[in-house]
């Protein structure tokens, strides 16, 4: 089932079949704004690292023939992205295990700067063009504010190449209820977009490793056959 529903997908994707390497082109963005301190900053880097660990997460990367490309940047001000990790196929357990150890040794670039979502989705866009040739694209865009800074998502998502791109989002909810309640409302309405597109949320910075861990099975699970790319968004463009 694993096996047919992927070339199925490779009969659907934009790239030729015969010029695909992988399965997934995974690229995660991690907000490192003045909103997140220093303590925060650590349980998100280490955080993301144990996820890649969890053994439910490597079974879902090794879940199917094709491997999985992975890549991560952190984020925050307009001009105020880094990456952590450049494209890396993860063709073995050893790969992930460098993979990870390299994010959760990595230190913090900046810390004073805004929330700039919609230069950061572009930096996103930007990098998954120097991705290796996958049958879908999907940017992991982590973050516990709104954009304050800069263009919108939606001006990112007019002017920047996201064809057959999925954005996910999760939302660390580290605020009163009422802030969160609308932060969640403005992940959902202009960050989500792509099909199958979903939100994941963190109850605070302490529950980022759970939630993380969960939303990695997720995007890193095969397609089954009725899960197959459909020709609309769930958000706006």
């Amino acid at each position: 089932m694993v096996r047919a529903a992927l070339l199925l997908a490779a009969a659907l994707a934009p790239a030729a079949a015969e010029a695909v390497e992988c399965r997934l082109a995974l690229l995660l963005a991690v907000d490192v704004s003045s909103s997140v301190d220093a303590r925060e900053d650590q349980l998100q880097r280490k955080g993301l690292a144990a996820a890649l660990r969890a053994p439910e997460v490597r079974a879902a990367f090794f879940a199917a023939d094709l491997p999985v490309a992975l890549a991560a940047y952190e984020w925050s001000g307009r001009y105020n992205q880094e990456v952590l990790l450049d494209w890396v196929l993860i063709r073995d357990a050893a790969a992930l295990d460098v993979a990870s150890d390299r994010i959760g040794g990595s230190t913090r670039s900046y810390n004073q700067f805004p929330t700039a979502l919609g230069y950061a989705l572009g930096f996103g866009a930007q990098m998954l063009q120097s991705a290796p040739p996958c049958l879908v694209q999907t940017i992991d865009v982590s973050g516990d504010g709104e954009n304050n800074e800069g263009f919108p998502p939606s001006a990112a998502y007019r002017e920047f190449p996201f064809e057959g791109v999925t954005v996910n989002g999760l939302v660390v909810n580290a605020a009163e209820f009422e802030a969160e309640t609308q932060l969640i409302t403005f992940f959902e309405t202009e960050v989500l977009r792509g099909p199958g597109a979903f939100l994941e949320i963190a109850e605070g910075f302490e529950d980022y490793e759970r939630a993380m861990r969960r939303k990695l099975e997720r995007e890193l699970r095969p397609p089954s056959i009725g899960a197959l790319p459909q020709d609309h968004d769930n958000a706006p463009g």
